[in-house]
């Protein structure tokens, strides 16, 4: 295992605030380093340092997001749009890359804070070994979390376990073995070591263990994922792999209650913005095993831009660009469409989705939206709006259907009073997105803050962003049992899924939303995952990781059209190659 230094990083990583709402123990006066890892109450301020990347990563910056959703069959560039073309549309890639440098060095600084940690925790003074194990158990999760990303997006580049203090301008690969040994001993110690839950029902030497640090259930949740993840690796022993991802799974679904997660009844109660918020000890989300935190105290987040997911999946309803939506103002329950749009869903996205039985597809998408200001139509938008003529005069109030747009046809649009654009207007029938009306699509809502925000065009919010979910265990044992050769078995997890998700009144759909075990394979699977989990940066790794890149992008995204299967990892920043003396030893990934 290498232990050379990440080029550039200078030091301990030291915040002066905690990273959520709920680590609020924080540092004020930033002493040196040294002498704050030396006492057990530092050293918790410095352990709540390295969850601070966490939200980089999930909602705080964009970059975690380009990094692991678009560039897959599910997302495209909203009205095919440039903006960071070479991630989402694998055009003029490079390692100059403004995502990929950032997640890197996010990576790199979060795992340089673990290793502090990790290798001065014996000096910190602690005098309870449970607490001390635990406190390190949360930074062996942190880091096992930051490496996954680091070799699911780069592969075999720098592994360090030693903290950088100084620059060292040489680095060495490791195998992707060595990193997933590393991150599957990190995160089976923090299985053993932490909490089974946080909240008021778990504590340290008599300190609740707060809402937002990791759990046994988040460490065993993350490790099915890990388990899944490494048996794709050609190395001969996939069934092993796959085997424990399966159980490991399969344990956090049967120990649910000790972890204190369950699936919601109704899908959609796992966006309600309201099940996203929590305070240090109550823990609000109940399918939610780890989440990326924040605070409407905005003096304890890590920077000023809270979670900003809320901006990145919406709609032009607003008319900040192009034709102005009749009865239709920009408004906090819709969001604020005017700058920060950046993905539209693809059409086949919407085509998973069989929403005349599955009620997860309008618990995650808007295709209405309600008129906020008082209209009456005139002639010149009627006109526009390719209507006819008797609706011209027609008077819209508050609260009636002002926009419509669908993943079907609208039949009659020409006489419906409301602007309305059908899949047809949005979409090619082939499905690449129309030059015309490739701004006006399906929302994804799942990220919508009603709740938090502070005004119509203000950027952050903060509502929790949940990275761990019980949804996905059930998934990972499907997967993992059709590749062990268990279609049947698969079919019942799936299943559970899916009569969460079945339409139940005012007919009970129930019964059609069950599937079989001749239905089992890869495919069907990965389409399940976009059902349930279409969003929720993951969906580059699951492509990446089954090998099934190349292959949806070409059946599903037309419009994306420089793919090759290089692009299966990410290239090492350019500014990491410069400052490296061993640079062309080292090597760029291929295909940069």
């Amino acid at each position: 295992m290498s232990t050379n230094k990440y080029i550039l990083i200078l030091g301990v990583v030291v915040l002066a605030a905690s990273c959520s709402k709920k680590l609020e123990e924080y540092n004020p006066s930033n002493p040196a380093a040294g002498t704050v890892w030396s006492t057990p109450g530092g050293f918790v301020t410095n352990v709540n340092g390295a969850y601070s990347f966490v939200p980089y990563l999930y909602g705080n910056d964009e970059n975690g997001l380009f990094l692991s959703e678009p560039g897959t069959d599910l997302w495209y560039n909203y009205n095919k749009s440039s903006y960071d073309i070479d991630v989402t549309q694998y055009q003029n890639f490079t390692s100059n890359s403004n995502p990929v440098t950032g997640v890197w060095t996010t990576l790199y600084k979060g795992i340089n804070q673990c290793n502090a940690g990790i290798g001065r925790i014996d000096g910190a003074g602690f005098t309870n070994q449970t607490e001390k194990n635990m406190r390190l158990a949360e930074l062996k999760f942190l880091r096992g979390l930051y490496y996954w990303w680091v070799v699911e997006s780069f592969g075999g580049v720098v592994l360090d376990t030693v903290e950088t203090t100084t620059a060292d301008l040489t680095a060495t690969r490791s195998p992707v073995t060595a990193f997933y040994d590393l991150i599957v001993r990190d995160l089976q110690f923090a299985a053993a070591n932490l909490p089974a839950q946080s909240g008021a029902n778990s504590n340290v030497s008599g300190n609740v263990w707060e809402y937002g640090r990791a759990t046994q259930g988040a460490a065993m949740a993350f490790l099915a994922r890990v388990y899944l993840s490494r048996a794709y690796y050609n190395t001969g022993d996939a069934n092993t792999w796959f085997q424990k991802a399966r159980d490991m799974a399969a344990q956090v679904i049967a120990n649910k209650s000790q972890y204190n997660v369950d699936l919601y009844a109704n899908y959609a109660d796992m966006w309600n913005p309201t099940n996203r918020m929590a305070s240090s000890t109550a823990k609000n989300n109940k399918e939610a095993l780890f989440s990326a935190t924040y605070s409407t105290n905005t003096a304890i987040n890590i920077n000023g831009n809270g979670n900003r997911t809320n901006l990145w999946f919406l709609t032009n309803y607003s008319g900040f660009s192009g034709k102005t939506i009749p009865g239709l103002t920009i408004s906090i329950l819709y969001g604020n469409d005017q700058k920060n749009r950046r993905f539209m869903p693809t059409r086949a996205l919407l085509n998973f989705y069989n929403d005349t039985i599955d009620g997860r597809y309008a618990a995650s998408f808007q295709q209405v939206w309600l008129c906020n200001k008082a209209y009456t139509w005139t002639a010149t938008d009627a006109a526009a709006f390719g209507k006819d003529a008797s609706i011209v005069g027609k008077a819209m109030k508050v609260g009636d259907t002002a926009m419509v747009i669908s993943k079907h046809p609208i039949p009659n649009p020409q006489l419906k009073p409301y602007a309305c654009f059908g899949v047809d207007s949005t979409y090619n029938p082939n499905g690449s997105i129309s030059n015309t009306e490739g701004d006006r699509y399906v929302v994804l809502t799942k990220y919508l803050d009603p709740l938090t925000k502070t005004g119509t065009t203000t950027y952050p919010g903060y509502l929790d962003l949940p990275i761990l979910r019980l949804a996905e265990q059930y998934l990972i044992v499907a997967e993992a049992d059709v590749a062990l050769g268990n279609p049947t078995e698969a079919a019942t997890y799936v299943n559970v899924l899916r009569t969460r998700a079945a339409i139940k009144t005012p007919v009970d759909h129930t019964a059609e939303m069950q599937v079989t075990a001749g239905q089992m394979n890869l495919d069907f699977v990965l389409d399940e995952r976009a059902r349930e989990l279409c969003g929720e940066f993951m969906r580059w790794f699951d492509l990446k990781r089954t090998g099934k890149l190349q292959s949806r992008i070409q059946a599903y995204n037309p419009d994306i059209t420089n793919f090759n299967p290089n692009y299966s990892l990410r290239p090492v920043p350019l500014s990491q190659l410069q400052a490296m003396t061993n640079a062309a030893v080292f090597g760029q990934n291929p295909g940069y």
